[in-house]
């Protein structure tokens, strides 16, 4: 990585401590996205003095270990007037929420300028912790899997290595040794996001469905699969319920989502089959094993490697703007993705290199008018600009 890359969190960070205390900031993203490293550089234009502590499985960050920091660091905000808590890896402490919320109301009632950020590698249980207990106290910056402009500008990776490497900073290094990358990706992203983020949940009963689901999914990314489908090629038993809620985990966790059905029915929405995309190709590629070579080469697995690679830009996208990402088929009739923002919607077609119809998009703006087409893969917008965010979306 270029020594002093930054990515547009840390300028998002940076303009949110300079303002008055109103918010903790909270830094959510999948594991291994970089949100220590964009904390630490956020940190290095402060003038005003820093506390940065982090918590640990190997010395245990007790509620009273976290009192005493915070102690601390009110400290620095009696003597200088202002100071800065960060607490990395916060959700190692059990029931985290509610010491934070109760000394951080102790600090508002008593006028302490103490301004508060927290991140933490496990993205569900800290959503978890901030939904019980921090209501209206904080703000959340995401911090994604990296974009190809990114990629591009930090390891100087070409389109064919942004689908096959993916958006994982720190896996970026080894792709010189392939066969280490994927160890990497599978011993220190894979495994510990499945495992210890998803599984270690209360509400997840059938562990080894949902690891069997993980990989399947990732593999079938691209393409719509039925929940009866699932279910057939999953070896552990469970129901259609059961499979789309621990789909719904997946995607809270950054992992994969399952895409429903555009239609202006919602319960018809909720009961379709689901497009699935991985919310990045490199957990695609690793889900191919050793036959991962043939995404590139093989036509129709480079198509659904690419419709990932788009599926993925957009679930991120509408994380930080907000907007909603479907997909839409009416009998032989099909739209690889819907996007709606508002009243803007977008029908999007992405074309891969091979000939492509183009009815889909046609049948669904006779049935939606006033829809936004875009092919992508087109001449009007490249595979590789719509990528880097040169096309607009609406």
């Amino acid at each position: 990585m270029q020594p002093h890359f930054q990515r547009s969190i840390v300028n998002t960070l940076v303009e949110r401590l300079q303002e008055p205390r109103r918010f903790i900031q909270v830094i959510v993203g999948p594991r291994q996205t970089g949100k220590t490293t964009a904390v630490r550089q956020a940190l290095e234009t402060e003038t005003r003095p820093v506390r940065f502590v982090r918590a640990s499985q190997d010395i245990p960050a007790t509620q009273d270990w976290l009192r005493r920091e915070w102690g601390e660091a009110r400290r620095l905000a009696a003597l200088e007037g202002c100071a800065l808590l960060v607490v990395d890896e916060v959700q190692m402490v059990s029931q985290w929420s509610a010491v934070v919320k109760a000394l951080w109301d102790e600090d508002t009632d008593k006028g302490t300028n103490l301004l508060v950020v927290l991140t933490g590698s496990s993205s569900l249980l800290l959503q978890k912790g901030l939904r019980e207990g921090l209501t209206g106290r904080f703000e959340i910056i995401s911090c994604l899997q990296w974009d190809f402009n990114e990629c591009a500008e930090a390891f100087g990776f070409t389109l064919d290595e942004y689908l096959y490497f993916g958006g994982y900073p720190g896996a970026a290094p080894l792709k010189n040794d392939k066969d280490r990358w994927l160890d990497y990706l599978q011993n220190s992203i894979i495994a510990p996001s499945v495992l210890k983020d998803v599984i270690s949940l209360d509400r997840v009963t059938k562990p080894a469905l949902m690891e069997a689901l993980f990989t399947l999914g990732s593999a079938y990314s691209g393409q719509e699969v039925s929940y009866r489908k699932l279910l057939g090629q999953l070896d552990d038993a469970g129901n259609a319920t059961t499979v789309a809620h621990y789909l719904s985990l997946l995607s809270d966790a950054g992992l994969l989502s399952g895409l429903q059905k555009y239609t202006e029915k919602l319960m018809k929405t909720r009961a379709s089959s689901p497009r699935l995309i991985a919310h990045d190709t490199s957990l695609m590629v690793a889900s191919y094993g050793r036959y991962r070579e043939f995404l590139l080469s093989d036509p129709d697995r480079r198509g659904h490697l690419v419709e990932s690679a788009v599926g993925g830009y957009l679930l991120k996208r509408a994380i930080k703007e907000h907007f909603d990402v479907c997909w839409w088929r009416e009998g032989n009739d099909e739209v690889d993705f819907v996007i709606q923002d508002g009243m803007a919607r977008t029908a999007i077609e992405v074309k891969s290199g091979k000939i492509k119809s183009l009815g889909g998009l046609d049948a669904f703006t006779r049935r939606y008018p006033d829809t936004h087409t875009l092919v992508v893969g087109s001449s009007e917008a490249p595979l590789e600009d719509f990528l880097l965010g040169r096309i607009p979306l609406f």
